[in-house]
């Protein structure tokens, strides 16, 4: 089984290493090394995943975001008698159907798929929502720090 070592990314991000741990797990379903795959940090917040689908039509890949998971099937249509008259004397060229699952971390949403020279991109992005995101919170010094008013405050100065 192949593993990649996410260590780099742990050492410059502090609290997000659940992302690349969640990214980095796939389901076992009997054949972990197919089709292989990449994933890659394409920016701060932007995420990448590269599979390997030569052979496969855009009509036989389909990929489906529920949740916190992300699954992509690929199905080989069988050869109609009809369209291919050839028969096959070897098979090299991998067709069988598969299936990957991916589990995200929160807030990561898929932004779009393209297919080229038989890679399929699966863009990610994370967006946080705004009542999540890190604020400043400023520092008062002794004059200037708040004053806390009570009732019982105002009893002690009469």
């Amino acid at each position: 089984m192949r593993t990649y070592d996410l260590t780099p990314f742990y050492r410059s991000t502090v609290g997000f290493d659940r992302l690349f741990n969640l990214l980095d797990q796939v389901t076992s379903d009997g054949s972990p090394g197919y089709p292989p795959y990449n994933i890659e940090r394409t920016g701060e917040n932007t995420y990448r995943i590269s599979v390997a689908v030569s052979g496969f039509a855009q009509s036989e890949l389909s990929i489906v975001a529920k949740e916190n998971t992300l699954t992509i099937k690929g199905e080989k249509v069988a050869n109609e008698n009809g369209k291919d008259k050839s028969e096959l004397l070897y098979r090299g060229i991998a067709a069988r159907a598969f299936e990957r699952v991916f589990q995200l971390a929160d807030f990561v949403q898929v932004k779009n798929a393209s297919l080229e020279n038989g890679l399929l991109h699966v863009d990610l992005v994370r967006e946080i929502p705004e009542a999540n995101k890190p604020r400043n919170i400023p520092i008062a010094s002794g004059e200037n720090a708040p004053q806390v008013v009570d009732g019982s405050a105002a009893k002690v100065a009469a």
